[in-house]
């Protein structure tokens, strides 16, 4: 099943919980900078829609605290945002932006073809 599209308020959330582990909508309200912090409500309607996203599900429940924990690894959900991003712009000009922002390293291209020469190496494989 392919991950839903996440916001960037849920993004947030999800990444409270892959920090954190698991958590109550209270704990998640708090992890936000006080001056930025969502209302509780707000929190718990993102969680709710979290959980029938399968983002999220609800692990137990303490006293009247329901702890939920990520349905989903943070690995899966970047993967999901950077396809998003690689089919609207392409790769050459992702990549040329990342170089002309410093965000891309020597060593990262270094890395990135030791991952192509494995992938080539898969494909030989088959």
């Amino acid at each position: 099943m392919a991950l839903p599209k996440l916001s960037k308020l849920e993004l947030q959330i999800m990444e409270t919980l892959w920090t954190r582990g698991a958590c109550s909508v209270r704990e998640l309200q708090e992890a936000f900078p006080e001056k930025h912090r969502p209302a509780f409500t707000t929190v718990q309607t993102m969680v709710s829609r979290l959980e029938v996203k399968k983002a999220l599900r609800f692990t137990k429940r303490i006293g009247k605290a329901n702890i939920f924990e990520a349905a989903v690894s943070r690995k899966r959900a970047q993967g999901r945002l950077i396809d998003e991003l690689l089919s609207l712009f392409g790769g050459k000009p992702v990549m040329a932006h990342m170089v002309k922002t410093g965000h891309l390293t020597l060593e990262d291209v270094r890395e990135a073809e030791q991952e192509l020469r494995k992938l080539a190496q898969k494909e030989k494989s088959k």
